[in-house]
């Protein structure tokens, strides 16, 4: 890209600063507060936790990298396979194994940085190329498809065509400013689909609003501190879980320093380094999860916006980070997103999880994956079943490696002792517009 309007340390005037920040934060606000929402977290630990772990971002890769940290959607399903799913009020069970699960992705992270670091990058791309990867990621919204279609159309177990009139209303609303819109509405589809679809369900009476009425104007966000609020007891199972989806994270990862890196001109892989944006993705996910926010990644929305605006500043970001924190202060803002019907969050939900399996095949198409090749028709179909299938390989009675994790550990070894192999190349990134 050229003729940046402001390059990476440009200081903004004032009024630049609040409103291209504010443009950044609704730019992630839809997805980052969709993945508490279907976990049964807090929105408003996510919120805060993403400018928190975006300010930490920034500051390891010295302000050369202008990527905003939101909430991933690659561990919604290991979150609620660890935490035992979900209460009848929407809350999760057991949040603290999904709190510690994520703190040892985050240390994980950590421990590739300094890998990297140490003896370069070239070595992660052989073990994570499309062939693995791609079919992993189309796992991850495939898996997830029927928890979609049941918020959309069923309250308590059964179908109302009501509440699924509000989804596809939803739903329709996203595909429409993602197709047919140019510029910064475009990047908010998840956004402004949360918002018609709320205005909708309104008109059709399905809004619940006593905790708008019950909530004070200002309220801390609901932390969980382990010691606290959870004992911290690590288990073979969370880390057999949560940590094996690192290899899809990675990789998305890489995909978006090549993206951000075209659109500003500059090779983040080299300088600041892969090392550093992935420690500050790791750092910021450990962070997040310390106090009751889910995992952390860098998100395609705000590449887009930086795209279509040309405003790189660092500084604009971390404004973004800083709205994000003291919104989620506001205990009224907070309330209206917990009355978000689950039809809505279901209509979206179809886009976005859709979105996820279609990037997976994308990266296949774009590295010109060879299917009239065994090797990659086995590495891809034994993935593929595996992972949707849910199959689980059960160690102990309290231990099993299933559905997600399993997939993408069983394709990692494949690539590495199938024959045919071919040398590692940098990966055409799979996914250029949405996080994942």
């Amino acid at each position: 890209m050229s003729n940046a309007v402001l390059d990476i340390k440009d200081k903004p005037t004032p009024v630049q600063l609040v409103t291209l920040s504010f443009q950044h934060m609704f730019a992630m606000f839809g997805s980052t507060i969709l993945v508490p929402q279907l976990v049964g977290l807090s929105p408003a630990i996510a919120l805060l936790t993403s400018g928190i772990a975006t300010l930490f971002f920034l500051l390891i890769t010295k302000f050369q990298v202008p990527a905003y940290l939101g909430s991933s959607f690659a561990f919604i399903a290991p979150i609620l396979l660890v935490a035992g799913g979900l209460n009848k009020d929407g809350s999760s069970v057991n949040p603290g194994h999904a709190m510690i699960g994520a703190m040892a992705v985050g240390i994980t992270y950590g421990i590739v940085s300094l890998i990297i670091w140490k003896s370069g990058y070239k070595w992660i791309m052989k073990i994570l190329p499309p062939i693995v990867v791609g079919p992993v990621i189309m796992v991850i919204g495939l898996g997830l498809s029927g928890t979609a279609v049941n918020m959309a159309m069923n309250v308590n177990d059964k179908y109302s065509f009501l509440h699924f009139s509000a989804a596809l209303v939803t739903l329709f609303t996203a595909i429409i400013f993602t197709i047919f819109f140019r510029g910064i509405l475009s990047t908010m589809p998840i956004l402004i689909g949360l918002i018609v679809g709320y205005i909708y369900s309104m008109i059709i009476g399905i809004v619940d609003y006593s905790p708008i009425a019950e909530a004070k104007f200002f309220a801390k966000p609901e932390f969980l501190i382990p010691g606290v609020h959870y004992n911290f007891e690590i288990t073979t199972k969370l880390l057999l879980t949560m940590v094996p989806i690192v290899i899809v994270t990675i990789s998305e990862h890489i995909g978006h320093q090549l993206v951000l890196g075209k659109v500003v001109n500059r090779d983040y892989i080299k300088e600041p380094g892969l090392h550093r944006s992935l420690l500050g993705d790791g750092i910021g996910t450990f962070i997040s999860a310390l106090i009751g926010g889910p995992p952390k990644t860098t998100y395609g929305e705000n590449i887009g916006v930086l795209a279509i605006t040309r405003v790189y500043s660092v500084y604009v970001i971390a404004g973004a980070a800083v709205v994000a924190i003291l919104l989620s202060f506001f205990g009224k803002a907070m309330a209206v997103i917990a009355t978000i019907p689950t039809a809505v969050l279901g209509g979206v939900s179809i886009l976005l999880f859709g979105i996820i399996a279609a990037s997976g095949l994308r990266m296949l198409v774009d590295n010109h994956i060879d299917f009239g090749n065994s090797r990659n028709l086995v590495i891809a179909s034994v993935i593929l079943v595996i992972g949707i299938g849910g199959a689980k390989f059960v160690i102990s009675e309290s231990l099993s490696i299933e559905g997600m994790a399993l997939a993408a550990i069983i394709g990692v070894l494949l690539n590495a002792i199938l024959p045919g192999k071919k040398e590692a190349a940098i990966p055409v990134p799979y996914n250029q517009n949405k996080d994942s």
